[in-house]
């Protein structure tokens, strides 16, 4: 057999599954703007949601530009690619900070395939900190204990190549970063294990806003200890698709318009 027999030839099955694989990814990414409103972490019409959709995470599903979380739906969605430098000047190119962050680790980290950047209320309340770490005061905050980069080095809005790949570098490894003077990022495999993660985010930034404001000292776990919670997190992965799947259905009852 010649080389050229030994080649896959792509069949319309296999189109037709990668259609549906995509319009699935849509649909969840869609979902989780909606959720960002029902949770109060959006902004005006400012943050902004990705996800990777081929195997190399550089092809992306990004919001438009300045569209209210609220009103988007899957098929609004912008297919960017981290590699087209052409992208800004697209007649519907995205926000050029959306472009900066977004862009920049989808090129560089193919292991953030679903990256989610806001400023929720409490989460922005410990970015503001001159110490804005989690301290593993329960489990919940424990959750994120060693697991999160903390980046002081804000600049303004993120806008430009040059901040998206320092931010890049800087996430690294890690899955969640809290901006100072800024906000929070949260990168995961899937839009699931991202929205749980920016949720118990939010939940443990909230705990440590209102511990704090007791003026109280608060009652830190020894180091040991929050790492074996940390680790007992991981038990419980699962947790995140039924969790994400329930909020869908929750706004599949009230307006299921996201999926279109």
């Amino acid at each position: 057999m010649s080389p050229i027999g030994n080649l896959k030839t792509m069949t319309s099955s296999d189109a037709t599954s990668d259609d549906a694989q995509e319009r699935q990814l849509r649909i969840d990414l869609a979902a989780a703007f909606r959720l960002a409103v029902e949770f109060d972490w959006h902004e005006s019409v400012a943050n902004h949601f990705s996800l990777a959709v081929s195997d190399d995470g550089k092809k992306f599903l990004l919001n438009r530009r300045w569209q209210h979380f609220s009103t988007i739906k899957a098929s609004d969605l912008l297919l960017l690619d981290s590699d087209d430098p052409e992208t800004m000047q697209r007649e519907d190119a995205p926000d050029a900070s959306a472009w900066c962050i977004h862009g920049s680790i989808h090129a560089s980290l193919p292991h953030a395939r679903c990256i989610l950047h806001v400023h929720p209320p409490y989460a922005t309340a410990m970015a503001t900190l001159a110490d804005p770490e989690l301290k593993p005061i329960d489990q919940n905050t424990a959750r994120f204990y060693d697991r999160v980069h903390v980046d002081l080095g804000f600049g303004g809005i993120a806008d430009d190549r040059a901040e998206g790949e320092r931010l890049a570098r800087a996430l690294g490894n890690k899955s969640v970063m809290m901006m100072g003077n800024h906000g929070v990022l949260v990168a995961g495999n899937t839009v699931a294990e991202a929205f749980d993660d920016l949720y118990f985010l939010e939940r443990s930034c909230r705990t440590m806003v209102l511990a704090y404001s007791t003026g109280q000292k608060l009652n830190v776990m020894p180091p040991e200890l929050a790492e074996k919670t940390a680790r007992g997190w991981d038990d419980y992965k699962g947790m995140a698709y039924a969790h994400f799947e329930e909020l869908k259905r929750k706004l599949d009852r009230k307006d299921a318009s996201y999926a279109q």
